[in-house]
């Protein structure tokens, strides 16, 4: 069966092995590790001296749920400086997930993050998936935003919400397979 939301595409099945094609978006301010979530996503690698991205890059990735379906991430990863911050509707209007990203110890970022979900409750697809991330939980002892609020803004904005740690890989996986679980399956007649 073939789903469409906006330009992306999703390919689901029935009980057997399926596919699913899922076109992603992170967004968030510079320096939350967007890239360094996706590097150890894709790559199953940190680099501490990870460069700033310019404009965006593209990575994929597939993964495989215990229930048989494969879904292949086609993964953009936006640039957080302001002067890009007009490129990111081109990127986020044809996504099916949007993964919003902060710094546990930035409230500037969480910040950003929520005027980043504004800007998608506003211009994105109507039916996208959206995900709150607070990056860099294994700082804890430097946190300066709360689970709880993190949890709340989600919540509020029907949104599911996980802290993550490129560094250590904590729920870098959990994150994605979340977001694969999260897709509209077929119903059985």
């Amino acid at each position: 069966m073939l789903l469409s939301t906006s330009n992306s595409r999703h390919l689901i099945g029935s009980s057997k092995a399926t596919t699913g094609l899922l076109f992603l978006v992170l967004l968030g301010d510079s320096g939350v590790g967007k890239s360094c979530i996706v590097l150890r996503f894709v790559r199953g690698q940190f680099d501490p001296t990870s460069k700033v991205t310019v404009g965006a890059s593209f990575l994929s990735q597939t993964i495989a749920l215990q229930d048989s379906t494969t879904v292949k991430f086609e993964i953009w990863d936006t640039a957080g400086q302001e002067r890009y911050a007009a490129l990111a509707p081109l990127y986020y209007r044809g996504a099916a997930v949007a993964v919003v990203v902060y710094d546990i110890t930035s409230p500037d970022s969480f910040a950003k993050a929520q005027y980043w979900v504004k800007e998608l409750q506003k211009h994105g697809s109507p039916d996208i998936i959206m995900a709150l991330v607070g990056n860099k939980a294994d700082l804890h002892e430097k946190r300066e935003v709360s689970v709880q609020d993190g949890i709340e803004c989600a919540e509020k904005n029907g949104m599911f919400f996980i802290e993550t740690s490129a560094k250590t890989a904590d729920n870098i996986n959990q994150l994605f397979e979340e977001i694969a679980k999260r897709l509209p399956r077929p119903t059985t007649s």
